[in-house]
């Protein structure tokens, strides 16, 4: 077997792993992030048991951390009294991002992890099936639910050579989203083995199984080996380590090889991560903003780096640079070797340990910039800017670039230089802001802590016998979840989904909330229409429940990521793919469409939809599994808990 199939076969609880077909997996632990928990735990309240099942769960505070207004306070309050109500880990604002934190103190080989947070597969780097998944699929899980998602295929990446000088794991990535671009990945796991894999630390690893939320997959994991266990053994966590990798005969269902050795520094163009190019094919392009952190490129190694390089020099006067530790454990640690003092004295700004600019909270580029980036994704308006073209790029580069004012190859700005850098054999036990969970005595008094902003989940109707439906939007191929829900300031609205709605598609159609809230008001349904690989981006399922609230009741596509497509069914939307893509071009804004039958048809392959309008019929895809179906007949997943 494979390491993919060696783990799940200890998690499958129902269906054949072999089978292709929808299986269910026990979940060993759980995280959650502000930005998605807020909802996450109205749900878990909603299912009313009085603590969680799982072995672990951890609530993080990384998203929100500004305090513009009581909204991200007041949600902070709630979270910590909902850690210490039912059980879990607090992890408080300043302590870090929740995949650098849970690397640090929390993975295992060999477990199983599901996140409120597309980059949860940053834990793959330890060893474990870390998926990212929408709130409501975490708050089952902690309710001891199962997960459920099609028997994975597993896709091979086989590392060969090693990295040469100024070339890192960033690059390894980039070059795989290169290949494999952000669409038609979906259904499969990467599993990263071969020579190469020995080189890299557990940083490094991670580093490229948070990226690889950007493919589209599942989730991707390294195998568990005495690098793993030399991590686990200075974090004080040896007796964590387990050894796990693929037998040798193991098989897989695709195959790719990365020569380490040929590769070199690169960098994706705005505004995908899969727009790759090599760093030399952009060179000389005038940098406004260089920007260090995130979840990807925030760790020890990485800060220590950067310090090295910007030591004794001084940043280009007209770069406005800044570096964010992904962790306090990471702060403290750059702290004391005096890396902190170096970047500060090369003119460096330092954010705290949060998620920050990746997400538009802060630091939003000047009109017009370039701005370089260590974070995950680069899409459209992402930044706060519409008008900045973000590139993304290895902490080398960053400062490579930083240094000299324009997009420059590491190699040549650092020619003579090496960086000696060894894995600490010992990280320091940063803990003042990770709270452990209370007693099952202390619990008890606990009250939970709710403020004006936070409201119930919204609950959907029953699907109706036909449907009549408005094409209130049509949109192009890779419409992300930025897209469709706007971060950065809305973000305080996380758990005031009325609030949040009124933004909904803002920075595609400023005018979509209105129009679908008027038609729902009027009884009339709404669909919007897509291309390929709609969904794509992070796993806030707010990008389900407001379209929800909006009276929205399908969405039709070429293509669906996975996650996106889950949280629709959880909040019964109907996810619909064109049979024939070229019926896509014959369906117009405004157009009305009709399914008649519609509680019928959806346990069909095929489902049949008249464009009235037109006078016209076509065919969609279903691919709904029984259980999927029972979500979108009930109108959601928590209609169905209910009972």
């Amino acid at each position: 077997m494979n390491l993919v199939q060696k783990i799940l076969k200890q998690h499958v609880v129902e269906g054949d792993l072999g089978s292709g077909q929808e299986i269910g997996i026990r979940i060993d632990q759980t995280l959650t992030q502000d930005a998605t928990g807020t909802m996450a735990y109205l749900e878990f309240e909603a299912i009313g048991l009085p603590e969680i099942k799982t072995e672990l769960s951890v609530s993080y505070v990384d998203h929100n951390t500004l305090q513009d207004g009581f909204e991200n306070a007041d949600d902070h309050a709630y979270l910590q009294s909902i850690a210490q109500k039912y059980g879990l880990y607090f992890s408080k604002a300043g302590n870090g991002i929740c995949h650098q934190v849970h690397l640090e103190q929390f993975a295992k080989p060999g477990k199983t992890l599901l996140g409120s947070d597309s980059h949860t597969p940053t834990a793959g780097g330890m060893g474990s099936i870390a998926i990212g998944a929408g709130g409501l699929d975490v708050a089952v899980a902690m309710a001891g639910g199962l997960f459920y998602l099609p028997a994975p295929k597993v896709l091979q990446v086989e590392l060969i050579g090693k990295l040469r000088p100024f070339v890192t794991a960033k690059d390894i990535i980039l070059n795989v989203l290169q290949t494999l671009t952000t669409k038609g990945n979906v259904g499969f796991i990467v599993e990263y083995t071969g020579s190469g894999v020995k080189s890299l630390s557990v940083p490094e690893r991670a580093t490229i199984t948070n990226m690889g939320a950007e493919l589209g997959v599942t989730t991707s994991i390294f195998p568990s080996d005495e690098m793993t266990r030399a991590f686990l053994k200075a974090q004080g966590r040896e007796e964590d380590w387990i050894e796990l990798g693929p037998d040798k005969d193991a098989t897989y269902d695709k195959y790719l090889v990365v020569d380490l050795s040929n590769l070199e520094p690169m960098i994706a163009l705005p505004h995908s991560p899969d727009n790759v190019k090599t760093v030399r094919e952009v060179t000389g392009l005038k940098v406004d903003q260089v920007l260090i952190g995130s979840c990807t490129n925030s760790s020890y190694k990485d800060l220590v780096t950067v310090s090295t390089l910007l030591n004794n020099k001084v940043v280009d006067p007209e770069v406005s640079f800044g570096v964010a530790p992904g962790s306090a454990q990471v702060l403290e640690m750059i702290s004391s070797d005096q890396s902190l003092t170096k970047i500060v004295k090369a003119g460096g700004r330092i954010y705290e340990s949060a998620c920050g600019f990746c997400i538009g909270m802060g630091q939003s580029p000047r009109t017009n910039a370039v701005s370089l980036r260590t974070n995950n994704r680069n899409f459209f308006g992402r930044s706060g800017t519409e008008s900045a073209n973000v590139y993304l790029v290895s902490p080398e580069t960053a400062v490579a670039s930083a240094l000299s004012g324009v997009i420059s190859d590491p190699r040549e700005v650092f020619k003579n230089q090496t960086i000696d850098f060894a894995q600490p054999t010992s990280f320091v036990d940063t803990k003042s802001l990770l709270l452990p969970p209370l007693s099952i005595e202390n619990r008890q008094s606990i009250a939970i802590v709710k403020g004006p902003n936070i409201g119930e989940p919204p609950i959907n109707t029953e699907l109706p016998e036909t449907l009549s439906a408005l094409v209130a939007l049509k949109v192009g191929d890779k419409i992300t979840t930025d897209h469709i829900m706007p971060a950065g300031p809305y973000l305080k609205y996380r758990s005031n989904i009325g609030k949040y709605s009124e933004v909904v598609f803002k920075n595609v159609d400023p005018s979509f909330s209105s129009r679908a809230m008027t038609n729902k008001t009027n009884n009339v349904a709404n669909i919007i229409v897509g291309g390929l690989s709609y969904g794509q981006g992070s796993s806030r399922e707010h990008a389900a429940i407001c379209p929800m609230y909006l009276g929205v009741k399908v969405i039709l596509v070429k293509s669906i990521e996975r996650i996106h497509r889950a949280n629709l069914i959880n909040f019964g939307i109907i996810p619909l793919t064109f049979e024939d893509h070229k019926d896509y071009e014959f369906i117009d804004f405004g157009d009305e469409l009709f399914i008649d039958a519609i509680r019928d048809q959806i346990h069909q392959p095929l489902i049949t939809i008249l464009n009235k309008t037109k006078n016209i019929s076509f065919q969609a895809r279903t691919e709904f599994s029984e259980r999927e179906i029972s979500y979108i007949l009930a109108g959601g997943k928590l209609n169905v808990l209910k009972g």
